[in-house]
């Protein structure tokens, strides 16, 4: 992939004014007054055939030094290696930046190798960060570093609250928890769960901040509460009654499923799930059939659209999951680098939010481009991530067999 080194082998709150006087620039005044952020700019301009990054040339072109991109780790999900960095390095070439004018790490999931990397790009001539915080204290770390050495930052996919130079790209985490909330509540009525009590494995709430809106936005739904955690024996006007939930440290699958054991054996009653990610679902799953439970018996949920996930939907065992177009995330923060290094003010349509701490969590608002997720199903994979080749239609349909897949209108 031109221009990645891949570390280690993987072979808002804050006005454009601040901004402006952050970033330093190249080329004369005059290349800088002609360069223009593209018309008609926001997050709904990113599509599968990158056909609006060519538009940034002119933008590029008029900006000056490196843009650093920093992946968190190789193991959490397959998605950095599989997507996001051939994505992002898509979206540079095709905005017109050299080999030399961007450079993605990956940190391997170790605080201290993000860090340094952070400082290495910085060392090397770095005016914008784009980095994926893999906890919120190396994120902290890297926000003060690079303010103290007057670069913009951009946070990907995950929030970093402090400071008052820093960008978010993501999508909406609230409305991701919301989906997994409706997802689960259709599946109940569909699968005939009757009395459902219900158990909830959240993600890692107590490294990820994003964790916390997940579960906010599934627990508002299901439960009419924004809050998490919710106590046991709470019940809804739909007759579901809360057997407990908890946090998964870390996002480990393995803590994960062995905190679901021990629930499902001290409270056989449970006969429906939610969970925050599909790793957790699969987790349950494996519980589940390691019990004898068949499918379209008790539900589980999930977000990141995994190969397992979808093996998990047309199989009967998991009613959905969140799909994150990365394309358009890896597009949406390329876009962004490259307004802000030609000391341009991003349009409205592209920060098109704010994002705030959860509850519990400490920091400050910060300026977001918010992207919108969409909760797939058997009903749509075909057209969403078998038809986006976030998935491969072969693998999936050779791990659920053909006739499987034809019923959900897959061709391998």
């Amino acid at each position: 992939m031109d221009g990645i080194r891949i570390g280690r082998r993987l072979g808002a709150g804050f006005g454009v004014a601040s901004l402006v006087g952050l970033v330093a620039m190249s080329g004369s005044v005059g290349a800088v007054a002609k360069a223009t952020v593209p018309a008609g700019l926001s997050v709904k301009s990113f599509n599968s055939s990158f056909s609006e990054m060519a538009k940034f040339k002119a933008l590029t072109a008029a900006g000056k030094g490196l843009v650093g991109v920093i992946l968190p780790d190789t193991t959490s999900s397959t998605r950095y290696v599989d997507f996001d960095a051939p994505y992002l390095a898509r979206a540079f070439r095709l905005a017109g930046y050299s080999k030399a004018q961007f450079k993605i790490d990956n940190a391997q999931g170790v605080d201290a190798t993000e860090l340094a990397d952070a400082q290495a790009d910085i060392a090397v001539g770095a005016k914008v960060l784009v980095f994926d915080p893999i906890d919120s204290t190396v994120g902290a770390q890297i926000q003060s570093y690079a303010a103290s050495h007057g670069v913009a930052v951009i946070s990907y996919d995950r929030a970093t609250f402090v400071g008052s130079k820093t960008y978010y790209v993501s999508f909406n985490n609230f409305t991701v928890g919301q989906l997994i909330g409706k997802g689960f509540v259709s599946c109940v009525t569909a699968w005939h769960v009757t009395k459902p009590k219900v158990f909830v494995l959240d993600g890692g709430q107590d490294t990820d901040p994003n964790a916390v809106s997940f579960a906010q936005g599934y627990n508002s739904v299901i439960w009419g509460k924004a809050s998490t955690p919710l106590s046991a024996g709470l019940t809804n006007q739909k007759g579901y009654t809360l057997i407990g939930e908890q946090i998964t440290p870390g996002w480990v699958n393995a803590t994960g499923g062995t905190i679901f054991q021990q629930q499902f054996t001290a409270h056989p009653s449970i006969n429906a799930t939610v969970e925050a990610n599909d790793g957790l679902a699969n987790a349950v799953v494996t519980d589940l059939k390691n019990a004898g439970v068949g499918p379209r018996k008790i539900p589980t949920t999930g977000q990141d659209a995994t190969l397992q996930g979808m093996e998990n939907v047309l199989q009967g065992y998991q009613c959905g999951s969140v799909y994150k177009a990365v394309y358009q995330e890896a597009q949406d923060a390329v876009a962004l680098a490259t307004i802000i290094r030609a000391h341009k003010a991003p349009p409205k349509a592209l920060v098109n939010s704010t994002t705030t701490p959860p509850a519990g969590v400490s920091g400050q608002k910060q300026p977001a481009s918010l992207l919108t997720p969409v909760w797939v199903d058997r009903s749509n994979m075909a057209s969403t991530v078998v038809k986006d080749k976030f998935i491969s239609a072969s693998a999936l349909c050779s791990a659920v067999t053909k006739d499987v897949c034809k019923a959900a209108g897959i061709k391998a």
